[in-house]
């Protein structure tokens, strides 16, 4: 008989994984093998208290039924067929997708980045086509400490030098404006401004809430302007912060949404342009495209996210146990921490860098069996899955209070 292949230990993972595979992330050192809810469990059999996500990916938690039975079910069926052909399950996807969102069409793509990436190219489009702007002369405004995914094209407007230095020349067109100031954002936008493309809530900046006002600013601008408003819900969309997208905080419908990681379900990659027909509807045959952007694995993924939102029972959980994280966090203040930010099941929380670093903070919760991640300076963040239940949230502050008081 062949003995069983060994099991190699996180340690000796985490060493086969620096030859063979490139550095992007810096992760913490927990291998997790497996998941359910709210818990992910290492090689050795730890258990940890995921108090991250996937950056929101994960909003519904691990391998929740629901949307494990949608993926067993549609692969036993199809896959993939390509754009080349249609699919049964796409027609469904956008019309439930745009009914959540209150839009009229969606493109479907995979990651974050390509909906950004495709977001971009429909401004440019719509610019020339309906607005009128020269060829070839057509700007997005954006806002500095924005995080919208890491392709040559991207970086190109971020402000975060460790994600710029060393790939350009740039792409030009973009104009970038202080976040959560109107009059600056006022001042930028002219004749040759196709969009003005922000986050409702920064999310890698470390969850930075604009003023009550900000974003009803930018819609009421946009309108004056004749340009687009485009709002990145990557994160901060499908019920993370106790509404379907942040922008209904203020009431607010943007021209162009752009939503991405919890629309898998932390399946599969799922991303999506939804906005309104006449501003989708630049496109045509051949002018954009994605091998799997709507495969029907993913589409059927994304119908079922899409129930699951519809029923409200998300959005609730994230805006009532987010009283509990605020409440939380509000007593940590002086005790380690120094301010937080936070909507519904969303924080970005500021230790005082004489306790340490964000990473250090990190590492400690992990010995503690919580996993977050920092961001920057000494700044974590906190986005449990929206599966949590009080208890589980309640004992993470604890044991948060208990790292900060070490």
């Amino acid at each position: 008989m062949t003995a069983p292949a060994r099991t190699r230990s996180s340690a000796e993972l985490i060493s086969a994984e620096e030859p063979v595979v490139a550095h992007n992330y810096h992760p913490l050192p927990v291998v997790v093998a497996g998941a359910e809810g709210a818990w992910v469990q290492d090689v050795e059999g730890r258990r940890y208290l995921d108090m991250l996500a996937g950056y929101s990916a994960l909003n519904f938690g691990h391998r929740n039924p629901v949307l494990i039975e949608a993926a067993h079910r549609q692969l036993d069926r199809l896959t993939l067929t390509s754009r080349a052909f249609y699919n049964d399950q796409l027609a469904g996807f956008a019309e439930s997708l745009a009914a959540l969102t209150g839009m009229d069409m969606v493109l479907p793509m995979n990651t974050g980045a390509e909906a950004v990436e495709s977001a971009v190219k429909v401004a440019r489009k719509w610019a020339y086509e309906v607005k009128g702007v020269p060829a070839d002369r057509a700007t997005i405004v954006v806002a500095a400490g924005n995080f919208h995914g890491r392709t040559t094209t991207i970086v190109s407007f971020s402000t975060d030098e460790t994600a710029r230095t060393g790939f350009g020349p740039f792409t030009p067109g973009f104009k970038i404006v202080p976040y959560n100031d109107i009059a600056a954002l006022e001042a930028a936008v002219d004749d040759t401004t196709a969009a003005v493309l922000i986050e409702p809530i920064q999310g890698e900046a470390g969850v930075i809430i604009p003023d009550d006002g900000y974003l009803a600013g930018v819609r009421e601008l946009t309108r004056r302007a004749g340009c687009l408003f485009i709002a990145d819900e990557i994160q901060s969309g499908l019920g993370r912060t106790g509404r379907t997208l942040a922008v209904e905080h203020e009431n607010v419908v943007p021209d162009v949404v752009l939503l991405g990681k919890a629309l898998g379900g932390g399946i599969v990659p799922v991303s999506a342009v939804v906005a309104r027909r006449d501003v989708l509807g630049v496109l045509h045959p051949g002018e954009h495209g994605s091998t799997f952007g709507g495969n029907p694995l993913a589409a059927a993924v994304g119908s079922a996210v899409v129930g699951l939102l519809e029923t409200g029972e998300f959005q609730r959980r994230a805006a009532e146990l987010g009283v509990v994280l605020r409440d939380g966090l509000t007593a940590l203040v002086g005790k380690g921490v120094v301010g937080f930010r936070s909507r519904g099941l969303w924080a970005g929380v500021d230790v005082d860098p004489a306790i340490g670093t964000g990473r250090e903070i990190s590492e400690g919760l992990m010995r503690e069996g919580i996993l977050v991640k920092d961001t920057h300076g000494s700044t974590i963040r906190l986005a449990p899955p929206l599966t949590i239940t009080d208890e589980e949230l309640r004992s993470a502050l604890g044991s948060l209070e208990k790292v900060l008081g070490a």
